[in-house]
Order: structure tokens, then C-alpha cells, then sequence
């Protein structure tokens, strides 16, 4: 029988939790004991510390051959109002800034572009490795990884050694979405399902990337749904081991069809303050939780921090997605930002590089 007396036992001899404590945790109202479970999990460890990074954006095109209904950044054309595509000799001098202002990772996703082949996403990788050796690029999610398959005949495999060749460093989590077929069907059906995306990371990881993982909430899923999704990644995590941190992102009503349909609402600071903390207790064998400051604010990402989560992304520059659907925060913070809402949150800043490696202890 699941209790807050018996989670607590679990938690404090770092015992893993089950499906059906998960979906115990999601249904209790008591946000203040949720959060002294995952806060004691996130301090056992990680102590005080809070880690950020120097990164930048970069989506290269938001020309999409995939229609999901969540998604307010996607172009179906080039000729479609709002539509870009930047070539890969384009890309240096518009991060050039950023790297001159000290930027050590560059975040790279978009869309899907149905007419400019795979050695068009394998060339902005060449050319930015080219330009900035020193950079970490970390870039194209599962579904990417996927739709560079298709276009090839090649295998995940055999795509991801290709983009290593170019460059590749590491790969990001999204594309995850919710993995019960339930849901996926409804909101994106033509991505990537769960077995594939799962098997893109298992074959990233035994090649020695690092990746992340992600879960889109609040839009038609059910508790048992995230629950199933966290469950699935804890086992992926398990076989190899290569995640690094898990990303809950909510979903932002404004400017899609999925948002339009439903007329939802944003989802409210609780539901993303419990997801948080259930994030930490679950995935007891992914190393860091991660409250993404351009999603949640950075007001609500600082409280974050005291309900489990124990990064706060980076400077970010130029994020688009998000603010596609509606966000409201800036597009970029400075370090001294960071740093800032971390210890005015009784907290430790660390700087890391985008493989968790300390940098610079801000005690």
C-alpha cells in the first residue's frame, strides 16, 4: 500500500519507485511533501548544486514535412508565410557573436525539409565544426535521426556515423513527445513511435553519444500516460545508460492546431512544479533533472529547484520553438542572470560543459 510514510522509506534508502507509486504521486494534492521527497532525492545527489551552461540555439530551417498538431514553429513550404531556411555557410556569422561572447554548445533541431536531402543537415554540421572546433554540437533529435533514415535507405546507425564524421558531439531529447501509441496517434502520428525512438538513443549511446529526454505534457495525456513514458525512458536508461538529463516540457497552447481544438489553457504551476519532482523520484538512474527556465519562466524554474530539478538549461539565444507557441520569457539570459536566480534560491551555481563536466564552481 502506497504512503507518503512508505515513498519516504523508499526515497531515503535510494529504493526505486513503481508504476503504481507514480501514479499515486500524480493523483495527491500535497505539493509541499511531493517536494521534500524530491528535493532529499535531489540532494543525496547532487547537494547544492546547480548547473547551467554557455549555449546557443540554432534552427537551421523550419520548413517541415511532418503536420504535428502541437507544433507552432513547423512551415509546411518554402513558400508559406513565415518560412526560412538558412544554408550552411549562412550559420557562422549569425552565431559568430555568440561565440565570441563565450558560448561552448550549440543546440541544433528544425524542421524536417522534404526537398533538401540529408547532406544538407550533414553540411551544417561540416561547416559549423569547421568554423568552431571547439564548440560542442549537439544537434538532431530522434525524429531527425529518423526521417535522415528514411531519405537514405541508410540505417541509425549508419546516419549517426556519418554525422559524427561531420562532427556530431552529442544528440538532444526531443521528438519524445508521450510514447504511448494512445496518445502519439492523436498528436503526431507520422513521428517516430516509441520503439523507434528509443532505438535511435540505445544505437547513439552504444556508439559513445551522450543524449538527452524529454516529455511533452499538458496537452490530452492522462497521469498513467507520463507515468508509462518516464517508465519506458528508466528502462532505455538501464540497457545503456547514456542519458544525461530529462527535460519536462509543457505544452504551450498558442498558435497550433492541437492548442486551437482543445482551447486549453496553459498548464498551471503546480501541474509543472509535480511533474517535476515526479520526474526526480521515477528516474532514479537518470543523473540530473532539468527545469528548462524558457518553458517555465525563470521565476517558476527557481522554485524548481527545491522540488527536484537540478539545471536550469543555459543562456539559451534565440530560442524559437517556444516562442513560436507563445512563451512569453526572453530568449536569452546573461550568466550573471543565471547565477543570480540560482542563489537568491539558496543554491550553488556550476557552470558545465554539455557533457556535465564542472567548469567553474560559483560558491
Amino acid at each position: 500500500m502506497t504512503s507518503w510514510a512508505a515513498l519516504r522509506e523508499q526515497v531515503d534508502a535510494g529504493e526505486r519507485l513503481s508504476y503504481d507509486d507514480g501514479l499515486w504521486l500524480f493523483a495527491q494534492r500535497d505539493i509541499i511533501k511531493l517536494g521534500q521527497l524530491a528535493k532529499s532525492a535531489r540532494r543525496r545527489l547532487h547537494g547544492s548544486k546547480v548547473y547551467f551552461n554557455k549555449n546557443r540555439h540554432i534552427n537551421p530551417t523550419n520548413v517541415c514535412a511532418f503536420h504535428c498538431n502541437f507544433c507552432s514553429f513547423a512551415r509546411t513550404s518554402d513558400d508559406e508565410e513565415g518560412a526560412y531556411t538558412f544554408m550552411p555557410e549562412q550559420l557562422p556569422a549569425r552565431v559568430r557573436p555568440a561565440v565570441q561572447a563565450g558560448v561552448r554548445e550549440f543546440h541544433i533541431v528544425g524542421g524536417l525539409h522534404p526537398k533538401l536531402g540529408f547532406e544538407y543537415y550533414e553540411d551544417v554540421i561540416r561547416v559549423l565544426k569547421r568554423e568552431f572546433p571547439h564548440i560542442h554540437l549537439k544537434a538532431f533529435t530522434a525524429v531527425e535521426i529518423d526521417f535522415f533514415s528514411q531519405l537514405t535507405g541508410l540505417d541509425h546507425e549508419a546516419v549517426l556515423r556519418r554525422l559524427m564524421a561531420a562532427g556530431l558531439d552529442s544528440m538532444p531529447g526531443g521528438g519524445a513527445e508521450i510514447f504511448h501509441w494512445d496518445v502519439r496517434k492523436k498528436i503526431c502520428p507520422e513521428k517516430a513511435d516509441m520503439e523507434t525512438w528509443l532505438h535511435v538513443h540505445d544505437t547513439a549511446h552504444r556508439l559513445g553519444l551522450k543524449t538527452n529526454c524529454t516529455m511533452l505534457y499538458g496537452h490530452i495525456e492522462q497521469p498513467e500516460h507520463r507515468v508509462h513514458h518516464m517508465v519506458a525512458l528508466r528502462e532505455q536508461q538501464d540497457k545503456t545508460g547514456g542519458f544525461q538529463v530529462f527535460i519536462p516540457l509543457a505544452f504551450h497552447p498558442e498558435e497550433n492546431n492541437l492548442g486551437r481544438r482543445l482551447k486549453r489553457q496553459w498548464t498551471t504551476g503546480v501541474d509543472d512544479i509535480k511533474t517535476l519532482a515526479i520526474s526526480r523520484l521515477m528516474l532514479d538512474n537518470i543523473p540530473n533533472i532539468k527545469a528548462y527556465w524558457v518553458m517555465l519562466t525563470p521565476e517558476l524554474a527557481q522554485v524548481a529547484l527545491s522540488f527536484g530539478a537540478n539545471d536550469m538549461d543555459g543562456t539559451i539565444i534565440e530560442e524559437k520553438i517556444y516562442h513560436e507557441a507563445g512563451a512569453r520569457t526572453d530568449q536569452e539570459m546573461t550568466v550573471e542572470g543565471l547565477k543570480s536566480f540560482i542563489r537568491a534560491a539558496g543554491y550553488t551555481p556550476v557552470e558545465r560543459d554539455t557533457v556535465y563536466n564542472e567548469l567553474a564552481v560559483y560558491a
